[in-house]
């Protein structure tokens, strides 16, 4: 085929699908599918969602079942979002012998109703040295936090959680405050630490909660006792809020909105793959036993009504279950039975086109089989195949979802269908954690619509054509 005419069909076919509005829907859809796999790195919010997405230690410093950030405008009480502060303002003060005084200071500005679940300091450590942090608040006080002596670091990473180091300074804090008639009821450790910080200074603060909204200036002091092997980096403050990212978190503290990202490319990969390797299968098997017929056609329709009466998800259940679950086992699985989908329709039309006057021609001129296989009777059929094959990737991906629910899927990588099982064996549904369940499910939905309104525009244009060759 000439590339003049390869263009002119393509823009006789654009013509037409650009009158299909299902089809121009699913195209834009798609398009913006791509969009966001290419640019993953960009969107992410946690970057290292694909490969730590089971790391309990990555996840640590979210709030576990949180609403969405913007559940906030559907509440009278607005609650703390979670944040990460980076770049803080840093300051270093050389004293004699070397030693040098390192301050961090992160600025936080706190506008909502209710406390921040807890604020947590990271730094990377080498060496030995003492380090403290302290909270000024808006109203001008300073409470000194929390403070620990760091040894024999090698770069592991330094973690002070304000709720679980801070509570016996803040205890002390509300002493000066609270009645001793008031605080026998309570103890250090029965207080929620930010519940104290964030809250305005008075006589009942230990029972009841009124923010003092403002900015706050957590400080962070390292003191660097030998030069030359004390050292920090890459500080940064994460304050826990009760509501946190575009979907929330689950129940193990994973960010949702970072796991259907990543789990975009794989419905792709695995929707693609499975579909294009089975209909290129399908066709060809199709075509040979049309154009060869009789003992051939028999046997090769004999295999073909064996393979697609098997049952494909519970072999695909036996089959992860048996072996190591792994994608691309899965992907080869669905393609031994996937293939069938397409075989039929191509015999039919394969039954046609070995009947015109220019097969029986290059057979008189004795043109190999083969040749008039792929010169004369693929090219016809090759616009059938992208319709077929845009087709049936909604079912590769609902199946790979289906395995993953049942918890044999891929545990290496994130995949929409794993993110259902976690959240049926997290029972998301009883607790109320519908942002568990609802994005995955319906970007599922969303996925096999794209497709189907593809197909169904592309079989519209391209099978009527077909059947007046």
């Amino acid at each position: 085929m000439k590339f003049a005419d390869f263009k002119y069909g393509l823009s006789e076919f654009w013509s037409e699908f650009k009158k299909e509005r299902s089809g121009l829907v699913g195209l834009a859809i798609l398009i913006l599918s791509i969009l966001v796999v290419i640019f993953e790195p960009l969107i992410l919010p946690w970057k290292e969602a694909n490969t730590k997405w089971r790391s309990i230690d990555y996840w640590q410093d979210n709030s576990a079942g949180a609403p969405p950030a913007w559940t906030n405008f559907f509440s009278k009480q607005k609650a703390a979002i979670t944040v990460r502060l980076e770049n803080p303002k840093d300051e270093v003060i050389e004293m004699d012998g070397g030693i040098k005084l390192a301050t961090y200071t992160f600025d936080y500005d706190y506008t909502a109703d209710k406390a921040p679940l807890d604020v947590i300091f990271h730094m990377i450590g080498h060496g030995d040295f003492p380090v403290q942090v302290a909270v000024e608040r808006p109203d001008g006080q300073i409470i000194e936090l929390a403070q620990r002596f760091e040894q024999g670091l090698s770069g592991q990473d330094i973690r002070i959680s304000l709720d679980n180091d801070g509570r016996e300074s803040v205890f002390t804090f509300i002493k000066s405050h609270e009645s001793e008639e008031a605080l026998k009821e309570y103890s250090s450790k029965s207080l929620r630490t930010c519940n104290i910080v964030f809250n305005q200074t008075r006589e009942g603060m230990a029972t009841e909660f009124k923010s003092l909204k403002g900015n706050y200036k957590f400080i962070v002091r390292a003191l660097l006792l030998v030069p030359g092997y004390s050292e920090v980096e890459d500080p940064y403050t994460v304050v826990t809020g009760s509501v946190s990212g575009l979907l929330g978190t689950d129940d193990s503290k994973r960010d949702i909105f970072s796991g259907l990202v990543a789990g975009l490319k794989w419905a792709l990969i695995i929707g693609l793959l499975t579909s294009a390797i089975s209909v290129l299968i399908g066709v060809m098997y199709g075509i040979v036993s049309a154009y060869f017929g009789g003992a051939v056609d028999s046997v090769m329709q004999f295999i073909y009504q064996i393979v697609n009466s098997v049952p494909i998800l519970p072999v695909l259940i036996v089959v992860s279950a048996i072996f190591k679950p792994s994608i691309y086992m899965l992907i080869t699985a669905m393609v031994l039975f996937f293939w069938t989908g397409s075989v039929m329709t191509v015999r039919s039309m394969a039954l046609q086109i070995k009947e015109e006057t220019y097969i029986e021609a290059a057979k008189a001129l004795g043109a190999k089989h083969s040749r008039i296989i792929f010169k004369h009777m693929v090219p016809l059929l090759i616009p059938y195949s992208f319709a077929s094959m845009a087709l049936s990737v909604p079912s590769a991906i609902v199946y790979e979802s289906s395995v993953s629910l049942l918890g044999l899927g891929d545990a290496t990588i994130v995949t929409w269908g794993q993110i259902l099982h976690d959240a049926m064996q997290g029972a998301a549904i009883l607790k109320g954690i519908w942002w568990w369940v609802l994005p995955p499910g319906l970007l599922i939905a969303i996925m096999g619509m794209t497709f189907a309104f593809l197909g169904f525009s592309m079989d519209k244009i391209l099978h009527p054509k077909l059947k007046t060759r």
